[in-house]
């Protein structure tokens, strides 16, 4: 089976191409490249570098290929950059899926998986969250992710396209072997940047410790790459035995604060880089912790990788092998 990749070349598209042609599947990539890393593609599957906004692209790729399924990664995802750009995100993430979504029909591909997130929900009025509580995005990422789950419904219902939307909470970690890893430009995310403060003898900025939380910083639920990947197989082959749309939260069940992270980071890193405790950023919510019973019963879904330990360590691993960030002597 043909299988579109949309995002690719990103951070979590990488791994996802990889774990589909263990599966056997035929693999080809859309990404503009943008933000993506032409290297971390593997050179099993094709690349088609451009950009969904462009309609020729688009129709030259799906004319030229009989797809599948679809899964899309191809997005942006700083909640911060979304509050100082929203129109970015609005037009990146939802005018794109839009016109993917439009050819994907026009094509007869009837089966697509979304990477959505955890922000469709803002702030929980209880955690951990499941996919029934409340919608009410913090943030413009939130909502433009909100958005595409709503064009994804209707199209369900008017077109008959089947689709999975999963609501990523914390996505993070490196490969075992330590050749793939998280390199987003621009880098948002904790666990990066404070590796990255670790190996250049820098202070990393924790935005806020005013939260409503034990230790004042925000709570958060962490996946592992590798077992978010996983999840978008079992969800695959969940489509190609029952028709509809699903939501499912991919999440490890479990919140940790960002002082547990850095000071799990300084253990495995061995080395005490100095925290600076600044403003909060707009649009960050207090805790963020998935209920995964729905992807668990109905998809069989076990995080594998997700704890901690193996996430940072795995992380680190892979951030120390860059030749750019060696640590300063």
């Amino acid at each position: 089976m043909k299988i579109l990749v949309t995002g690719g070349a990103g951070y979590i598209g990488s791994f996802m191409v990889k774990r589909l042609l263990e599966e056997n599947y035929e693999v080809i990539v859309a990404d503009s490249l943008e933000r993506g890393h032409k290297e971390s593609v593997d050179n099993r599957a094709k690349l088609t570098i451009g950009n969904l906004h462009d309609e020729n692209y688009l129709k030259e790729l799906f004319s030229k290929n009989n797809f599948d399924g679809i899964i899309h990664f191809a997005g942006y995802i700083s909640m911060g950059e979304s509050m100082e750009k929203p129109e970015l995100y609005f037009e990146n993430n939802f005018v794109t899926s839009l016109k993917l979504m439009e050819h994907a029909n026009l094509n007869n591909v009837k089966k697509i998986i979304f990477s959505s997130t955890a922000g469709v929900y803002g702030n929980p009025v209880s955690t951990p969250i499941n996919e029934d509580h409340q919608k009410n995005p913090e943030n413009p990422y939130g909502e433009s992710k909100l958005q595409v789950e709503r064009i994804l419904s209707w199209y369900q219902k008017i077109y008959g396209l089947s689709f999975v939307a999963l609501r990523y909470f914390n996505a993070c970690g490196a490969s075992l072997d330590g050749l793939l890893g998280e390199n987003h430009n621009p880098e948002t995310h904790i666990i990066p940047n404070a590796m990255r403060a670790a190996l250049k003898n820098e202070s990393f900025s924790l935005f806020g410790a005013d939260y409503k939380t034990p230790d004042g910083t925000c709570v958060r639920d962490y996946i592992h790459v590798l077992d978010l990947v996983e999840a978008h197989i079992l969800a695959l082959k969940k489509l190609y035995d029952v028709e509809g749309g699903f939501y499912y939260n991919v999440g490890a069940g479990k919140g940790y604060s960002n002082k547990e992270v850095l000071a799990l980071i300084k253990k495995v890193s061995g080395i005490d880089f100095p925290v600076k405790i600044t403003d909060r950023r707009q649009g960050d919510a207090d805790i963020l912790v998935a209920d995964n019973t729905r992807i668990t019963k109905d998809l069989g879904f076990e995080p594998q990788y997700s704890d901690l330990e193996t996430i940072v360590k795995t992380a680190w691993n892979w951030h120390k092998s860059q030749s750019d960030l060696k640590p300063k002597t």
